[in-house]
């Protein structure tokens, strides 16, 4: 149930290109962090190269891609070698869909509380009470 935030830049373009970049997110999630595809959320969001800079040159200057990968998952659910690999496998994946990338591209893994995190209308520490109950989660009054 990650929500995952791309914005990305690049040169290349393609009329598949956010639904590309999409599916190789939502895969990637699912195989490393075992997150469930149908209940994973992307937003994907275009960047200008003039408008992004890294390194004190524009990504337009320097012919480069890169993207910012925001995704919120619940803490304690992931190990860290599980992060590593998936920053790791990110890299080369993107680079794959967006060409060359600029050495600064960044993923943030952000691991959020379980009573503070959830989707339709249920937090996910109601969810996993209710799963050891063998319950349906009721949502709060």
């Amino acid at each position: 149930m990650p929500l995952i935030t791309v914005s990305y830049s690049t040169s290349r373009q393609s009329p598949a290109l956010k639904a590309d970049i999409a599916s190789a997110v939502s895969e990637l999630t699912a195989k490393i962090l075992h997150k469930d595809p149908k209940v994973t959320a992307i937003i994907v969001k275009s960047v200008d190269a003039s408008d992004w800079f890294a390194g004190g040159k524009s990504l337009a200057e320097q012919k480069l891609a890169s993207y910012w990968i925001d995704i919120h998952v619940s803490e304690g659910t992931n190990t860290k070698d599980e992060k590593a690999a998936y920053l790791a496998a990110m890299f080369k994946r993107m680079g794959e869909v967006l060409g060359p990338l600029h050495h600064e591209t960044y993923l943030h893994v952000d691991e959020v509380r379980g009573d503070a995190y959830g989707f339709g209308g249920l937090t996910q520490e109601r969810r996993y009470i209710a799963g050891q109950l063998d319950v349906a989660p009721q949502k709060a009054a």
